[in-house]
């Protein structure tokens, strides 16, 4: 399915943003989409997942959609998000938001 950003009841939003050295944005990105790619997207619930690099190199983004919070909540219980986290947590600092999209205008 790809990404559609919308204002759904029916749509989790899990929003990571991610502070990094420049010089290891590009092995972030690698480390996410390889999480993505052979982990998250094997989880149910899952929707989809963007990733946004700033072009200043600081920050990484990873806009994610999921069924529901609970479906947020099992992936990160799984034995594989450990290992994954503290790779990713070796390159960068950041939090986590749960969002509901509140607004979305398209033109």
């Amino acid at each position: 399915m790809e990404a559609k950003i919308r204002a759904d009841q029916n749509v989790t939003t899990l929003v990571n943003i991610l502070n990094v050295e420049t010089e290891n944005q590009q092995a972030l990105v690698a480390a996410l989409k390889d999480g993505i790619e052979a982990f998250f997207s094997k989880r149910p619930g899952f929707i989809s997942s963007s990733v946004l690099t700033a072009k200043d190199g600081r920050q990484v983004i990873i806009y994610s959609q999921w069924r529901s919070p609970g479906d947020i909540e099992a992936f990160r219980q799984n034995p594989n998000f450990g290992p994954y986290i503290q790779r990713i947590a070796a390159l960068a600092k950041g939090e986590a938001i749960t969002c509901d999209v509140a607004f979305v205008h398209a033109s």
